[in-house]
């Protein structure tokens, strides 16, 4: 019997991975967003929404992750990631500051506003850059396993 099955059989622990997960990702939305105030950003927050998945598909299957996050997404989510994080440097460019000078976001005041929304901007690029990036080594791992059962399961393998 697969160790993957076995976990299918417990009902306690789908139930408590049911009302976790939830919990994990608004935790790391949480420390996505409270990130340019306290500890945390971008990267804290990716690793902690990537974890919540990766536990959704070891309770729930690969397929079921899958049907959540198609791979192809976690693709386009690292491309979008990074290039808006260069996205902010540019524009701030543009503006007429330096790279990445976030005071140049809001040139009408003192700056501080333009320092918030790029911190934020910044912090939301790597925080998706690391979630699909770990999301996506996640995939490569499990769908090289021996046996090839990470690649190819059932799309019913799940309730």
């Amino acid at each position: 019997m697969r160790p993957a099955s076995r976990v299918r059989e417990m009902p306690v622990l789908r139930v408590i991975a049911r009302a976790l997960v939830p919990m994990i990702l608004l935790f790391g939305l949480y420390v996505q967003f409270h990130g340019d105030f306290g500890p945390g950003g971008g990267f804290q927050a990716g690793v902690i929404f990537a974890a919540g998945l990766i536990i959704y598909a070891l309770i729930f299957g690969l397929g079921a992750l899958r049907r959540v996050v198609p791979p192809i997404l976690t693709e386009r989510l690292m491309a979008g990631g990074v290039l808006l994080y260069g996205a902010v440097g540019v524009v701030a460019m543009f503006l007429g500051g330096e790279f990445l000078n976030y005071s140049a976001l809001d040139p009408l005041t003192t700056g501080h506003h333009g320092q918030h929304l790029g911190i934020i901007a910044i912090e939301l690029g790597v925080g998706i850059a690391v979630a699909s990036t770990i999301m996506r080594v996640y995939y490569a791992f499990v769908s090289r396993r021996p046996g090839g059962a990470g690649a190819a399961e059932a799309p019913g393998d799940t309730p």
